[in-house]
């Protein structure tokens, strides 16, 4: 196997590449994390634009523009308290309901929630996998852009992403597919960084195979 390093595409950056605003901004990008749980403030009605602007950067094959965002905050966020535990009792029915009370605690662990929907176009020749990853980069786009306004994300899934019932307390309708929550905040202290592994240990260069009649 022979890894890519760094080194290998040294002759092919350009000036700015090196320049310090990219090399601070390169910086920022590599120092985000995920923060759990989250305060108040969140981003501004001004900054939570740019940051769904960012999203419809996302590459988007045939220009099928799948990206939907539900936006929940405010005293919102204890109704879908009330639809999170409602979910839960329905999951565990010989169980009292007081005993999955906790659940909506998950509805208050951030100031704002954005429900990340794919809306799914069948017809088009665009396989529906590649509207998916169209979304999960869209989401990526909104995560970076939250880190460098000094914000934090926290992208989380669980059961109730794929319940019918949480589909229908957010309105979606049969084309559209739930990839999860973005819960968006003020990180409650700084922590540790985040450990992550070097990047050469996941990347190769492929080499054609040679047949053994060559």
């Amino acid at each position: 196997m022979t890894s890519i390093t760094l080194e290998d595409h040294a002759d092919h950056t350009t000036p700015d590449a090196d320049s310090a605003p990219a090399q601070r901004a390169i910086e920022q990008l590599l120092s985000r994390r995920s923060h759990w749980p989250l305060s108040e403030p969140a981003p501004s009605p001004a900054e939570l634009t740019r940051i769904f602007d960012a999203a419809m950067r996302a590459p988007d094959h045939g220009r099928l523009h799948p990206w939907r965002f539900v936006v929940i905050r405010g005293e919102a966020r204890r109704a879908f308290g009330d639809v999170l535990v409602d979910l839960a009792a329905a999951r565990s029915p010989e169980e009292p309901r007081s005993a999955h009370e906790h659940r909506r605690q998950r509805a208050m662990a951030a100031p704002l929630i954005i429900a990340l929907v794919a809306a799914v176009d069948r017809s088009s020749s665009v396989p529906e996998l590649e509207q998916l990853l169209s979304v999960g980069a869209a989401a990526m786009n909104m995560l970076n852009v939250i880190h460098l306004y000094g914000y934090g994300g926290f992208w989380a899934t669980g059961v109730d992403t794929y319940e019918p019932g949480m589909h229908r307390a957010l309105g979606l309708d049969a084309a559209q597919r739930l990839l999860g929550f973005l819960f968006v905040g003020t990180p409650q202290k700084e922590g540790q960084p985040a450990r992550r592994p070097f990047s050469e240990a996941h990347v190769r260069e492929w080499q054609p195979v040679r047949s053994a009649q060559q």
